[in-house]
């Protein structure tokens, strides 16, 4: 068990770093700022290097996030596409590609929790939705209504009016429509929330 608070045992290696000890990480500092800037060619090659140079780490401040070891690879997979894509954005004037691998890394986590948060609250509208009021999924159960309902939906755009058939006929989460339809999970739960009151004005009396 370490008895040293992280940022104590850290200032407490530095110190005890030899100019040879120095002199190697900042030979690893600059491998890798040219190993991140080689991916930024799009260099295969060195993506795979920087990912197994890097991989275990980045998990590491992932996992601290998010606190989940399956959500955490999950997220691990994400962040090293977005360093594909994004790696022409590094500057290593502004600091280290290992700093720069970690900002993108504790980004994503921190937005995947807020994306917990979200659906959190989008169930209890779901939940709100099945109550004894009248809502688009009570009115579909009579014949008459469900005609109601069914003209009200084709006032919809086509793709809300697929989103919400398959939200809350087809029993989908919104994260696996958000895929099916290759829009991000925060538009999908736009376009559910805006679509049910869009339906609940045309259906109220």
């Amino acid at each position: 068990m370490n008895d040293y608070p992280e940022s104590e045992d850290r200032q407490r290696r530095a110190l005890m770093r030899t100019p040879v000890d120095e002199a190697r990480i900042a030979q690893e500092r600059e491998a890798l700022n040219a190993i991140l800037a080689a991916v930024a060619r799009h260099d295969r090659t060195a993506f795979a290097t920087l990912y197994r140079r890097s991989s275990a780490r980045i998990f590491s401040v992932i996992l601290r996030v998010v606190n989940d070891r399956v959500e955490a690879e999950d997220l691990l997979q994400d962040v090293y596409i977005n360093v594909w894509r994004r790696a022409a954005a590094f500057d290593p004037a502004r600091g280290t590609a290992m700093t720069w691998l970690i900002s993108l890394a504790r980004n994503r986590a921190i937005d995947r929790l807020r994306e917990r948060r979200e659906l959190a609250l989008d169930d209890a509208d779901a939940l709100a939705i099945a109550s004894d009021e009248p809502t688009p999924i009570r009115l579909a159960e009579a014949s008459e209504e469900r005609r109601r309902l069914e003209d009200c939906l084709q006032r919809l755009e086509p793709q809300h009016r697929n989103a919400v058939r398959e939200a809350f006929f087809g029993g989908l989460a919104y994260s696996e429509l958000a895929r099916r339809l290759n829009v991000p999970l925060g538009t999908m739960k736009s376009w559910i929330r805006r679509s049910l009151m869009q339906l609940k004005g045309c259906l109220e009396p």
